[in-house]
Protein backbone atom coordinates (compact mmCIF):
# COMPACT_ATOMS: atom_id res chain seq x y z
CA UNK A 1 0.00 0.00 0.00
CA UNK A 2 1.41 3.43 -1.00
CA UNK A 3 2.63 5.56 1.87
CA UNK A 4 0.40 8.50 2.79
CA UNK A 5 2.76 11.47 3.04
CA UNK A 6 -0.12 13.61 4.34
CA UNK A 7 -1.01 11.24 7.16
CA UNK A 8 -2.28 13.16 10.21
CA UNK A 9 -2.12 16.48 8.33
CA UNK A 10 -4.91 18.85 9.37
CA UNK A 11 -7.74 19.78 7.03
CA UNK A 12 -7.01 23.51 7.38
CA UNK A 13 -4.02 25.78 8.06
CA UNK A 14 -3.48 29.53 8.20
CA UNK A 15 -0.74 29.35 5.56
CA UNK A 16 0.38 26.75 3.03
CA UNK A 17 3.93 27.16 1.68
CA UNK A 18 4.55 25.41 -1.65
CA UNK A 19 8.20 24.46 -2.13
CA UNK A 20 11.12 24.32 0.30
CA UNK A 21 13.75 26.48 -1.33
CA UNK A 22 15.41 28.94 1.05
CA UNK A 23 12.68 31.52 0.33
CA UNK A 24 9.91 29.08 1.21
CA UNK A 25 11.70 27.75 4.28
CA UNK A 26 12.32 31.28 5.57
CA UNK A 27 8.72 32.39 5.00
CA UNK A 28 7.44 29.30 6.79
CA UNK A 29 9.78 29.83 9.73
CA UNK A 30 8.90 33.49 10.25
CA UNK A 31 5.14 32.94 9.94
CA UNK A 32 5.27 30.02 12.38
CA UNK A 33 7.21 32.17 14.84
CA UNK A 34 4.39 34.70 14.60
CA UNK A 35 1.92 32.09 15.72
CA UNK A 36 0.33 31.01 12.45
CA UNK A 37 -0.33 27.37 11.62
CA UNK A 38 1.90 26.59 8.64
CA UNK A 39 1.96 23.59 6.31
CA UNK A 40 5.05 23.32 4.10
CA UNK A 41 4.72 21.06 1.04
CA UNK A 42 7.75 19.81 -0.93
CA UNK A 43 7.39 17.49 -3.93
CA UNK A 44 10.97 16.19 -3.60
CA UNK A 45 12.18 13.66 -1.02
CA UNK A 46 14.27 16.26 0.81
CA UNK A 47 14.10 19.95 1.64
CA UNK A 48 16.19 22.80 0.24
CA UNK A 49 15.16 23.37 -3.37
CA UNK A 50 18.35 24.29 -5.25
CA UNK A 51 20.14 24.48 -1.89
CA UNK A 52 20.42 20.74 -1.56
CA UNK A 53 22.78 17.78 -1.79
CA UNK A 54 22.95 14.15 -2.80
CA UNK A 55 24.87 11.06 -1.67
CA UNK A 56 26.70 8.50 -3.81
CA UNK A 57 28.58 5.26 -3.29
CA UNK A 58 31.77 5.47 -1.29
CA UNK A 59 30.28 7.87 1.26
CA UNK A 60 30.49 10.90 -1.01
CA UNK A 61 28.16 13.86 -0.35
CA UNK A 62 27.86 16.46 -3.13
CA UNK A 63 26.50 19.97 -2.59
CA UNK A 64 24.40 21.28 -5.48
CA UNK A 65 24.92 25.01 -4.93
CA UNK A 66 27.14 25.57 -1.90
CA UNK A 67 29.54 27.75 -3.87
CA UNK A 68 29.39 31.16 -2.21
CA UNK A 69 27.12 33.96 -1.11
CA UNK A 70 27.53 37.52 0.28
CA UNK A 71 28.39 38.50 3.85
CA UNK A 72 24.81 39.66 4.43
CA UNK A 73 23.81 36.01 4.76
CA UNK A 74 25.28 36.02 8.29
CA UNK A 75 22.97 38.80 9.49
CA UNK A 76 19.91 37.34 7.77
CA UNK A 77 20.49 33.87 9.21
CA UNK A 78 21.08 35.24 12.70
CA UNK A 79 17.92 37.34 12.60
CA UNK A 80 15.53 35.00 10.81
CA UNK A 81 16.99 31.59 11.68
CA UNK A 82 19.43 30.87 14.51
CA UNK A 83 22.77 32.05 15.86
CA UNK A 84 24.08 28.51 15.38
CA UNK A 85 23.40 28.70 11.63
CA UNK A 86 24.92 32.18 11.33
CA UNK A 87 28.05 31.12 13.23
CA UNK A 88 28.69 28.33 10.70
CA UNK A 89 29.09 30.79 7.80
CA UNK A 90 32.77 31.28 6.91
CA UNK A 91 34.66 33.31 4.32
CA UNK A 92 36.20 31.92 1.13
CA UNK A 93 39.46 33.77 0.54
CA UNK A 94 40.89 31.89 -2.42
CA UNK A 95 39.06 33.24 -5.49
CA UNK A 96 40.96 32.87 -8.79
CA UNK A 97 40.55 34.04 -12.38
CA UNK A 98 42.40 32.18 -15.14
CA UNK A 99 41.75 33.21 -18.75
CA UNK A 100 43.65 34.47 -21.83
CA UNK A 101 43.37 38.09 -20.65
CA UNK A 102 44.57 37.82 -17.06
CA UNK A 103 45.50 35.52 -14.19
CA UNK A 104 44.88 36.73 -10.65
CA UNK A 105 43.74 35.90 -7.13
CA UNK A 106 41.48 37.99 -4.94
CA UNK A 107 39.64 38.02 -1.63
CA UNK A 108 36.67 39.31 -3.69
CA UNK A 109 35.83 42.44 -1.75
CA UNK A 110 35.78 46.13 -2.64
CA UNK A 111 39.17 46.93 -1.18
CA UNK A 112 40.96 44.16 -3.06
CA UNK A 113 39.08 44.76 -6.31
CA UNK A 114 39.98 48.45 -6.09
CA UNK A 115 43.64 47.48 -5.74
CA UNK A 116 43.46 45.05 -8.67
CA UNK A 117 41.69 47.50 -10.97
CA UNK A 118 44.35 50.12 -10.22
CA UNK A 119 47.48 47.96 -10.26
CA UNK A 120 46.63 45.29 -12.84
CA UNK A 121 44.19 47.12 -15.12
CA UNK A 122 45.53 50.69 -14.70
CA UNK A 123 42.11 52.18 -13.93
CA UNK A 124 42.27 55.48 -11.99
CA UNK A 125 41.11 55.19 -8.39
CA UNK A 126 38.49 57.91 -8.83
CA UNK A 127 36.90 55.91 -11.66
CA UNK A 128 36.89 52.74 -9.57
CA UNK A 129 35.36 54.55 -6.60
CA UNK A 130 32.72 56.17 -8.79
CA UNK A 131 31.76 52.79 -10.27
CA UNK A 132 31.46 51.12 -6.88
CA UNK A 133 29.43 54.03 -5.50
CA UNK A 134 27.11 53.91 -8.50
CA UNK A 135 26.52 50.17 -8.15
CA UNK A 136 25.98 50.51 -4.41
CA UNK A 137 23.36 53.26 -4.84
CA UNK A 138 21.14 51.27 -7.22
CA UNK A 139 17.70 50.23 -6.00
CA UNK A 140 14.46 48.87 -7.39
CA UNK A 141 12.80 52.30 -7.58
CA UNK A 142 15.39 53.76 -9.97
CA UNK A 143 14.76 54.00 -13.71
CA UNK A 144 15.48 50.68 -15.37
CA UNK A 145 16.43 51.80 -18.88
CA UNK A 146 20.22 51.51 -18.56
CA UNK A 147 21.65 48.07 -19.36
CA UNK A 148 24.59 46.33 -17.71
CA UNK A 149 26.61 46.88 -20.90
CA UNK A 150 25.86 50.61 -20.85
CA UNK A 151 26.89 50.81 -17.20
CA UNK A 152 30.30 49.35 -18.05
CA UNK A 153 30.67 51.58 -21.09
CA UNK A 154 30.03 54.62 -18.87
CA UNK A 155 32.91 53.82 -16.53
CA UNK A 156 35.21 51.52 -18.53
CA UNK A 157 34.74 52.30 -22.25
CA UNK A 158 36.40 49.77 -24.53
CA UNK A 159 37.78 47.76 -21.62
CA UNK A 160 36.67 44.19 -22.34
CA UNK A 161 39.19 42.87 -19.82
CA UNK A 162 37.63 44.92 -17.01
CA UNK A 163 34.15 43.87 -18.07
CA UNK A 164 35.24 40.25 -17.88
CA UNK A 165 36.65 40.66 -14.37
CA UNK A 166 33.55 42.42 -13.08
CA UNK A 167 30.89 40.48 -15.00
CA UNK A 168 31.89 36.83 -15.18
CA UNK A 169 31.31 35.97 -11.48
CA UNK A 170 27.89 37.67 -11.47
CA UNK A 171 26.82 35.82 -14.60
CA UNK A 172 27.57 32.61 -12.74
CA UNK A 173 25.76 33.93 -9.65
CA UNK A 174 22.47 34.86 -11.31
CA UNK A 175 22.64 34.43 -15.08
CA UNK A 176 22.96 38.17 -15.85
CA UNK A 177 23.89 39.33 -19.34
CA UNK A 178 25.09 42.67 -20.71
CA UNK A 179 21.58 43.29 -22.09
CA UNK A 180 19.84 42.99 -18.71
CA UNK A 181 18.92 46.10 -16.67
CA UNK A 182 21.96 47.51 -14.87
CA UNK A 183 20.21 47.15 -11.52
CA UNK A 184 20.30 43.35 -11.85
CA UNK A 185 24.07 43.61 -11.82
CA UNK A 186 24.57 46.53 -9.45
CA UNK A 187 22.70 45.14 -6.47
CA UNK A 188 24.16 41.63 -6.68
CA UNK A 189 27.70 42.90 -7.30
CA UNK A 190 27.46 45.32 -4.37
CA UNK A 191 26.25 42.55 -2.07
CA UNK A 192 29.28 40.42 -2.88
CA UNK A 193 31.69 43.33 -2.77
CA UNK A 194 30.66 44.29 0.75
CA UNK A 195 32.96 41.84 2.50
CA UNK A 196 33.75 39.03 0.08
CA UNK A 197 32.36 35.55 -0.57
CA UNK A 198 31.13 33.18 2.13
CA UNK A 199 29.99 29.58 2.43
CA UNK A 200 28.40 27.29 5.00
CA UNK A 201 30.80 25.13 6.98
CA UNK A 202 29.40 21.65 7.35
CA UNK A 203 27.73 21.37 3.96
CA UNK A 204 24.20 21.93 2.71
CA UNK A 205 22.93 18.82 4.48
CA UNK A 206 24.01 20.30 7.82
CA UNK A 207 22.47 23.68 7.01
CA UNK A 208 19.11 22.29 5.90
CA UNK A 209 19.14 19.91 8.85
CA UNK A 210 19.52 22.83 11.26
CA UNK A 211 16.75 24.71 9.43
CA UNK A 212 14.48 21.67 9.62
CA UNK A 213 15.04 21.42 13.37
CA UNK A 214 14.17 25.09 13.80
CA UNK A 215 11.03 24.77 11.68
CA UNK A 216 9.85 21.81 13.76
CA UNK A 217 10.58 23.71 17.00
CA UNK A 218 8.39 26.54 15.72
CA UNK A 219 5.55 24.18 14.83
CA UNK A 220 5.75 24.02 11.03
CA UNK A 221 4.12 20.89 9.59
CA UNK A 222 6.76 19.66 7.11
CA UNK A 223 5.77 17.26 4.33
CA UNK A 224 7.94 15.80 1.57
CA UNK A 225 6.81 13.96 -1.59
CA UNK A 226 3.72 16.16 -1.69
CA UNK A 227 2.97 17.62 -5.10
CA UNK A 228 0.54 20.53 -5.23
CA UNK A 229 -1.79 20.07 -8.19
CA UNK A 230 -3.98 23.13 -7.74
CA UNK A 231 -4.38 26.34 -5.79
CA UNK A 232 -8.11 26.89 -5.35
CA UNK A 233 -9.47 30.44 -5.42
CA UNK A 234 -13.01 31.75 -4.96
CA UNK A 235 -15.03 33.55 -7.60
CA UNK A 236 -14.06 36.85 -5.99
CA UNK A 237 -10.36 35.92 -6.28
CA UNK A 238 -9.42 34.82 -2.82
CA UNK A 239 -7.27 31.83 -1.84
CA UNK A 240 -9.33 29.09 -0.20
CA UNK A 241 -7.43 25.78 -0.49
CA UNK A 242 -4.75 23.69 -2.18
CA UNK A 243 -5.11 20.27 -3.71
CA UNK A 244 -2.06 18.16 -2.90
CA UNK A 245 -1.57 14.45 -3.60
CA UNK A 246 -5.28 14.38 -4.44
CA UNK A 247 -6.33 15.84 -1.07
CA UNK A 248 -7.97 19.23 -0.53
CA UNK A 249 -6.56 21.30 2.35
CA UNK A 250 -8.10 24.65 3.24
CA UNK A 251 -5.98 27.71 4.01
CA UNK A 252 -6.18 31.47 4.40
CA UNK A 253 -3.02 32.24 2.44
CA UNK A 254 -0.54 30.53 0.12
CA UNK A 255 3.16 31.31 -0.35
CA UNK A 256 4.48 29.73 -3.55
CA UNK A 257 8.20 29.07 -3.65
CA UNK A 258 7.70 27.37 -7.01
CA UNK A 259 8.47 28.75 -10.45
CA UNK A 260 6.57 32.02 -11.02
CA UNK A 261 4.97 31.01 -14.32
CA UNK A 262 4.06 27.53 -13.06
CA UNK A 263 2.36 29.09 -10.05
CA UNK A 264 0.21 31.45 -12.10
CA UNK A 265 -0.50 29.49 -15.27
CA UNK A 266 -0.62 25.92 -13.96
CA UNK A 267 -1.48 25.86 -10.26
CA UNK A 268 -4.05 28.66 -10.35
CA UNK A 269 -5.01 28.98 -14.03
CA UNK A 270 -5.09 32.06 -16.21
CA UNK A 271 -8.90 32.30 -16.09
CA UNK A 272 -8.60 33.71 -12.54
CA UNK A 273 -6.42 36.69 -13.52
CA UNK A 274 -6.79 39.92 -15.44
CA UNK A 275 -5.99 39.50 -19.11
CA UNK A 276 -3.28 42.18 -18.94
CA UNK A 277 -1.62 40.41 -16.01
CA UNK A 278 -1.53 37.11 -17.92
CA UNK A 279 0.03 38.93 -20.88
CA UNK A 280 2.73 40.26 -18.56
CA UNK A 281 3.24 36.77 -17.12
CA UNK A 282 3.59 35.20 -20.54
CA UNK A 283 6.13 37.87 -21.48
CA UNK A 284 8.38 37.06 -18.50
CA UNK A 285 11.58 35.44 -19.75
CA UNK A 286 13.12 32.55 -17.92
CA UNK A 287 16.73 32.84 -16.89
CA UNK A 288 19.31 30.32 -18.03
CA UNK A 289 20.01 26.93 -16.52
CA UNK A 290 23.18 25.08 -15.57
CA UNK A 291 25.30 22.03 -16.05
CA UNK A 292 27.41 20.67 -13.23
CA UNK A 293 30.03 17.95 -13.00
CA UNK A 294 30.55 16.43 -9.56
CA UNK A 295 33.91 14.82 -8.84
CA UNK A 296 35.07 13.00 -5.71
CA UNK A 297 38.63 11.89 -5.02
CA UNK A 298 39.64 8.51 -3.63
CA UNK A 299 40.12 8.27 0.16
CA UNK A 300 43.53 9.62 1.08
CA UNK A 301 43.87 11.67 -2.13
CA UNK A 302 43.73 15.46 -2.26
CA UNK A 303 44.82 18.53 -4.20
CA UNK A 304 47.07 21.47 -3.48
CA UNK A 305 45.54 24.36 -1.53
CA UNK A 306 46.92 26.68 -4.22
CA UNK A 307 43.88 25.62 -6.27
CA UNK A 308 41.90 28.07 -4.14
CA UNK A 309 38.21 27.86 -3.27
CA UNK A 310 36.55 29.27 -6.40
CA UNK A 311 38.22 29.26 -9.81
CA UNK A 312 36.74 31.12 -12.78
CA UNK A 313 38.36 29.41 -15.74
CA UNK A 314 37.88 30.34 -19.40
CA UNK A 315 39.66 29.68 -22.68
CA UNK A 316 37.57 32.27 -24.54
CA UNK A 317 39.22 35.51 -25.60
CA UNK A 318 36.64 37.80 -23.99
CA UNK A 319 33.37 37.96 -22.08
CA UNK A 320 30.78 36.40 -24.40
CA UNK A 321 27.43 35.23 -23.03
CA UNK A 322 26.82 32.99 -26.04
CA UNK A 323 30.14 31.26 -25.44
CA UNK A 324 29.36 30.90 -21.72
CA UNK A 325 26.04 29.18 -22.55
CA UNK A 326 27.39 27.02 -25.36
CA UNK A 327 27.53 23.22 -25.15
CA UNK A 328 31.04 23.59 -26.53
CA UNK A 329 32.16 24.64 -23.07
CA UNK A 330 34.93 27.21 -22.82
CA UNK A 331 34.09 28.72 -19.40
CA UNK A 332 33.75 26.90 -16.10
CA UNK A 333 33.61 27.73 -12.41
CA UNK A 334 35.42 25.16 -10.29
CA UNK A 335 34.49 24.90 -6.62
CA UNK A 336 37.13 23.10 -4.57
CA UNK A 337 35.86 21.39 -1.44
CA UNK A 338 38.49 20.63 1.19
CA UNK A 339 37.93 18.32 4.18
CA UNK A 340 37.23 21.34 6.41
CA UNK A 341 34.11 22.04 4.33
CA UNK A 342 32.64 19.23 6.42
CA UNK A 343 34.76 19.26 9.59
CA UNK A 344 35.75 15.78 10.66
CA UNK A 345 35.64 14.33 7.16
CA UNK A 346 38.55 13.36 4.92
CA UNK A 347 36.72 14.11 1.66
CA UNK A 348 38.17 16.13 -1.20
CA UNK A 349 35.72 17.09 -3.92
CA UNK A 350 35.41 19.39 -6.92
CA UNK A 351 32.28 20.68 -8.62
CA UNK A 352 32.43 22.27 -12.07
CA UNK A 353 29.56 24.61 -12.97
CA UNK A 354 28.68 25.96 -16.41
CA UNK A 355 25.76 28.06 -17.58
CA UNK A 356 23.64 26.34 -20.21
CA UNK A 357 20.68 26.57 -22.59
CA UNK A 358 17.85 24.15 -21.83
CA UNK A 359 16.94 23.47 -25.47
CA UNK A 360 20.49 22.39 -26.33
CA UNK A 361 20.01 19.44 -23.98
CA UNK A 362 16.25 18.82 -24.10
CA UNK A 363 16.17 18.33 -27.88
CA UNK A 364 18.73 15.50 -27.89
CA UNK A 365 17.79 11.86 -28.37
CA UNK A 366 18.44 9.68 -25.32
CA UNK A 367 21.55 8.20 -26.96
CA UNK A 368 22.93 11.62 -27.88
CA UNK A 369 22.01 12.97 -24.44
CA UNK A 370 24.01 10.32 -22.62
CA UNK A 371 26.92 10.82 -25.03
CA UNK A 372 26.81 14.59 -24.41
CA UNK A 373 26.91 14.05 -20.65
CA UNK A 374 29.90 11.76 -21.01
CA UNK A 375 31.62 14.32 -23.25
CA UNK A 376 30.97 17.01 -20.62
CA UNK A 377 32.61 14.84 -17.97
CA UNK A 378 35.67 14.08 -20.11
CA UNK A 379 36.25 17.66 -21.25
CA UNK A 380 35.85 18.86 -17.67
CA UNK A 381 38.57 16.46 -16.55
CA UNK A 382 40.75 17.60 -19.45
CA UNK A 383 40.38 21.19 -18.25
CA UNK A 384 40.88 20.33 -14.58
CA UNK A 385 44.19 18.62 -15.34
CA UNK A 386 45.70 22.11 -15.69
CA UNK A 387 45.14 22.62 -11.96
CA UNK A 388 45.13 19.04 -10.58
CA UNK A 389 47.57 17.30 -12.97
CA UNK A 390 46.83 13.75 -11.80
CA UNK A 391 43.07 14.17 -11.39
CA UNK A 392 42.16 11.05 -13.40
CA UNK A 393 44.27 8.72 -11.27
CA UNK A 394 42.90 10.30 -8.08
CA UNK A 395 39.27 10.23 -9.17
CA UNK A 396 36.86 7.91 -7.35
CA UNK A 397 33.50 9.13 -8.71
CA UNK A 398 32.18 11.48 -11.39
CA UNK A 399 28.65 12.44 -12.42
CA UNK A 400 27.15 15.18 -14.61
CA UNK A 401 23.90 17.12 -14.23
CA UNK A 402 22.22 19.08 -17.04
CA UNK A 403 19.25 21.47 -17.38
CA UNK A 404 17.07 18.36 -17.72
CA UNK A 405 18.35 17.16 -14.34
CA UNK A 406 17.39 20.44 -12.69
CA UNK A 407 14.00 20.36 -14.40
CA UNK A 408 13.35 16.88 -13.03
CA UNK A 409 14.25 17.61 -9.42
CA UNK A 410 13.02 21.21 -9.08
CA UNK A 411 10.12 21.14 -11.57
CA UNK A 412 11.28 24.57 -12.77
CA UNK A 413 10.12 25.30 -16.31
CA UNK A 414 13.01 24.58 -18.71
CA UNK A 415 15.16 23.64 -15.72
CA UNK A 416 15.87 27.29 -14.98
CA UNK A 417 18.54 27.50 -12.28
CA UNK A 418 18.18 31.26 -11.87
CA UNK A 419 14.42 31.81 -12.01
CA UNK A 420 13.22 34.62 -14.25
CA UNK A 421 14.64 37.74 -15.77
CA UNK A 422 14.13 41.12 -14.12
CA UNK A 423 10.59 41.68 -15.44
CA UNK A 424 9.46 38.71 -13.36
CA UNK A 425 9.95 40.70 -10.16
CA UNK A 426 7.01 43.02 -10.77
CA UNK A 427 4.76 40.12 -11.77
CA UNK A 428 5.80 38.32 -8.59
CA UNK A 429 5.17 41.39 -6.41
CA UNK A 430 1.77 42.02 -8.03
CA UNK A 431 0.45 38.49 -7.48
CA UNK A 432 -1.50 39.33 -4.27
CA UNK A 433 -3.19 42.25 -6.04
CA UNK A 434 -4.67 39.69 -8.43
CA UNK A 435 -5.51 36.93 -5.93
CA UNK A 436 -6.07 37.88 -2.29
CA UNK A 437 -3.88 35.75 -0.05
CA UNK A 438 -1.57 34.45 -2.80
CA UNK A 439 2.13 35.30 -2.64
CA UNK A 440 5.29 34.29 -4.48
CA UNK A 441 8.79 33.91 -3.01
CA UNK A 442 10.68 32.25 -5.85
CA UNK A 443 13.79 33.29 -7.78
CA UNK A 444 13.15 36.46 -9.73
CA UNK A 445 15.23 39.34 -11.05
CA UNK A 446 17.41 41.31 -8.67
CA UNK A 447 16.10 39.52 -5.61
CA UNK A 448 17.80 36.41 -6.91
CA UNK A 449 21.27 37.07 -5.46
CA UNK A 450 21.68 33.39 -4.81
CA UNK A 451 21.08 32.20 -1.25
CA UNK A 452 20.98 35.66 0.33
CA UNK A 453 18.37 36.92 -2.11
CA UNK A 454 16.24 33.83 -1.57
CA UNK A 455 16.25 34.23 2.21
CA UNK A 456 15.54 37.96 2.09
CA UNK A 457 12.71 37.58 -0.41
CA UNK A 458 11.19 35.00 1.94
CA UNK A 459 11.36 37.61 4.71
CA UNK A 460 9.67 40.29 2.58
CA UNK A 461 6.85 37.94 1.57
CA UNK A 462 6.25 36.66 5.11
CA UNK A 463 5.79 40.23 6.31
CA UNK A 464 3.24 40.84 3.54
CA UNK A 465 1.37 37.65 4.49
CA UNK A 466 1.27 38.72 8.14
CA UNK A 467 -0.22 42.11 7.19
CA UNK A 468 -2.85 40.39 5.04
CA UNK A 469 -3.86 37.87 7.72
CA UNK A 470 -4.28 40.52 10.40
CA UNK A 471 -6.77 42.52 8.31
CA UNK A 472 -10.24 42.34 9.94
CA UNK A 473 -11.96 41.25 6.71
CA UNK A 474 -9.70 38.19 6.45
CA UNK A 475 -10.64 36.82 9.86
Amino acid sequence: MAKDFLKDAKDEYDVVVIGSGLGGLTSANILARQGYSVLLLEHHYQLGGMATWFKRRGGHIFDISLHGFPHGMIKSCRKYWTKDIADSIVQLKGVRFENPQFSLRTTFDRQDFTRILQETFSVPKETVDAFFDKARSMNFFDEQEKTVGELFEEFFPGRGDVVRLLMEPITYANGSTLEDPAITYGIVFSNFMQKGVYTFEGGTDALVGKMKDELIRNGVDLRIRTLVEKIEVTDDRKVQAVVVNGRRIKCRAVVSNANLKSTILNMVGEEHFDKSYIEETNAVRLNSSSCQVYMALKPGEGFDESCGDLLFHSEHNGFDIDAILSMDVSSRTFSFYYPNTRPGSDRWMIVSSTNANYRDWADLSEEDYQAAKKHLEETTLDCLEKYVPDIRSKLDYIEAATPKTFERYTRHIAGSSFGTKFEGLQVSKDLPTQINGLYHAGSVGIIMSGWLGAVNYGVIVSNDVDKYLTQPEVN
